[in-house]
């Protein structure tokens, strides 16, 4: 019995390469890609790329048949979270309001899809590595959709000074944060380095408010996920988020110190990536970002 949309595409694909008169093994050939992803793919237990969709379609012959299937499926609901994060996971897909303080890397709401790839790359690969880069950006839409709850994030600027992936990863990211940045119910703040009167939360952290109106905390180890909903801890964690966001740049002022960050990383067109440092390109002062800001014309 079917039951479930990777099985339903699973079942489809089979049927169209048995009437093909092609193998497993054949049809892998012919995309090429290993035999075990399309066994894997035909028994449900592989969501498939739309790329390894559109391929089959060409050698199959379907008409687009598996690629119109495809998008019009919605993947996200059938990835696995770690058990550790599944948690947090149900709060997200239920918050009205989210909070973030984020330093070393940019939250997970906000990544690229190629920043994920990268970021996840160090770890794993494969399977592994797709499973965990569909994952993350099943997060995404509910918050980056007109009429998403309210997400703000604050970003240290460790979380754009870190490399990763590449310069042309690094420059899209920034792109993709100042896209993000003028959706209404989104708000993306800096805190610059070097300022040693800013009171920074010890760890990254979530502030979560719930539709019933029950408040959480949440922060992270590597490998384990910690909830607090103490009204006091709620109340001292929220004092500070407040004061911090009054302290740093303005989400308008944000947005043009990335702005000038995006053009540090050079033109994606550039091929040459091995030296950057001779390039002749703007720097940024490490402690004190220089934001520039529009006049109001008279």
């Amino acid at each position: 019995m079917v039951t479930t949309n990777a099985e339903f595409f699973g079942e489809l694909l089979r049927h169209f390469r048995e009437s093909a008169l092609l193998s497993q093994e054949a049809l892998a050939r012919q995309i090429p890609c290993d035999r075990s992803l399309v066994a894997r793919v035909e028994a449900g237990t592989r969501v498939p790329q739309d790329a390894f969709a559109k391929k089959c379609d060409e050698v199959l012959g379907t008409g687009g048949a598996l690629m119109r299937l495809w998008g019009l499926v919605d993947w996200y609901p059938q990835v696995e979270h770690p058990d550790w994060f599944a948690r947090m996971v149900e709060m997200e897909a239920k918050a009205v309001a989210l909070s973030a303080y984020q330093s070393m890397v940019v939250p997970g709401l906000l990544q690229t899809p190629d920043y994920v790839r990268a970021l996840v790359s160090r770890r794993a690969g494969g399977d592994v590595l797709d499973n965990r880069v569909r994952a993350r950006l099943s997060r995404q839409p509910r918050y980056l959709a007109e009429g998403g709850p309210t997400y703000i994030a604050v970003l240290d600027e460790s979380c754009l000074r870190h490399p990763v992936g590449s310069a042309a990863v690094m420059r899209d990211q920034c792109a993709h944060l100042l896209r993000v940045g003028q959706l209404p119910n989104v708000r993306i703040q800096v805190a610059p380095s070097g300022r040693f009167d800013l009171h920074r939360p010890n760890q990254p952290m979530s502030l979560i408010t719930l539709p019933e109106g029950d408040r959480w905390i949440y922060s992270e180890s590597l490998s384990r996920g910690y909830f607090n909903n103490d009204p006091d801890a709620y109340g001292e964690m929220s004092r500070i988020y407040d004061v911090l966001r009054a302290d740093i740049l303005s989400a308008r002022e944000s947005a043009a110190w990335i702005s000038d960050l995006m053009e540090s990383y050079g033109d994606l067109s550039d091929v040459d990536q091995e030296q950057p440092q001779r390039r002749r390109r703007r720097r940024l002062p490490r402690n004190r970002p220089r934001v520039h800001l529009r006049r109001p014309r008279s």
